[in-house]
């Protein structure tokens, strides 16, 4: 492809392992190749236990080597990846790193809490032009990024927090359907959280707000009613409020097996996915948003762009 690079991007979530395959040119736009994600749960009893499961890891291990084959399969020069909130938070985090470097085929590494916000930023602006600060928001599975800046330039501000959809569920949910006080609790913790870690004059400088991952594109879905998913519906979908805070409240209401047959909603998305809307309804209301736009653009393209533009990451290298 010219100058360009054809690179494969894992991202190991606290709930899915994600893989992108693209075609990085010199002029910094992407050509998606192709795109899969697999509900993981990696970091299932994390919060608990402080630990990475055995049978979590081994969950993880396998969907890696079915991506390492699709993106041998797709002739890509490089595999990169990263791990994010579960890896960075667990007692044997560090051991498990180095065992998929081993195994995997992907130059994997953890990344802090900083550098998964910066490279979220990038993935999802880089496309973008405008000069208002942009409220970037990363729903994960263990933590959620909120990062503000203007596309083009490095972010002004960013946080890393210990809300994630997987967490929270663990921590505030125990009844099924979970009880009004359930919720209740979960969005008081969440709305204290983004109040606390995002300071009023950051929070009230921002006029466009973006959702990135697997929260965010998924209540897109569900608020279309797509019955499969279909990535050029829910990007650049406006996820307004009063929309989300009616999701939250069907979603909530409805016990596990009857919420997987929400259309929109992938079934291994079910268990968190309360959580996932309560962060977002919360975090809207926090800072003063009546809508987010929903985007399919977010780490992977932006450990695409710098594995690109600084070539990190080869395979071989250690990285």
């Amino acid at each position: 492809m010219g100058q360009g690079q054809r690179i494969a991007v894992a991202d190991l979530g606290t709930n899915s392992t994600r893989l992108l395959v693209a075609d990085a040119g010199p002029s910094g736009a992407l050509e998606e190749v192709t795109r899969q994600t697999q509900v993981t749960r990696l970091g299932d009893r994390v919060d608990a236990t402080g630990r990475l499961a055995e049978e979590a890891m081994e969950r993880v291990f396998a969907t890696l080597a079915r991506y390492r084959d699709i993106a041998e399969e797709h002739g890509a020069e490089r595999m990169v990846g990263v791990a994010t909130s579960a890896v960075r938070d667990a007692d044997n985090g560090r051991e498990f790193e180095r065992e998929l470097r081993e195994r995997s085929g992907f130059d994997i590494r953890a990344i802090s809490g900083e550098e998964e916000a910066r490279l979220t930023f990038l993935g999802a602006t880089a496309a973008r032009d405008g000069a208002e600060p942009t409220l970037i928001v990363d729903i994960g599975g263990g933590s959620t990024e909120y990062v503000v800046g203007r596309p083009g330039e490095a972010p002004e501000f960013h946080v890393s927090t210990r809300l994630g959809s997987v967490r929270q569920t663990e921590r505030h949910i125990s009844s099924d359907p979970p009880t009004p006080e359930e919720v209740e609790a979960l969005a008081r913790a969440a709305g204290e959280i983004v109040a606390a870690d995002n300071p009023a004059e950051v929070r009230a400088a921002v006029n466009e707000g973006i959702a990135v991952a697997g929260t965010a594109t998924t209540l897109a879905a569900i608020d279309q009613g797509l019955d499969s998913y279909v990535p050029s519906r829910t990007h650049g979908y406006r996820l307004r409020l009063a929309r989300c805070e009616a999701m939250l409240e069907r979603l909530a209401a409805v016990s596990l097996p009857e919420r997987r047959e929400v259309p929109g909603l992938h079934p291994d998305r079910a268990p968190t996915i309360v959580a996932g809307a309560v962060i977002i309804v919360e975090s809207m209301r926090a800072f003063g948003l009546e809508s987010m736009e929903a985007s399919e653009a977010d780490i992977l393209h932006g450990v695409a762009l710098e594995a690109r533009d600084r070539g990190l990451g080869a395979r071989g290298e250690t990285g």
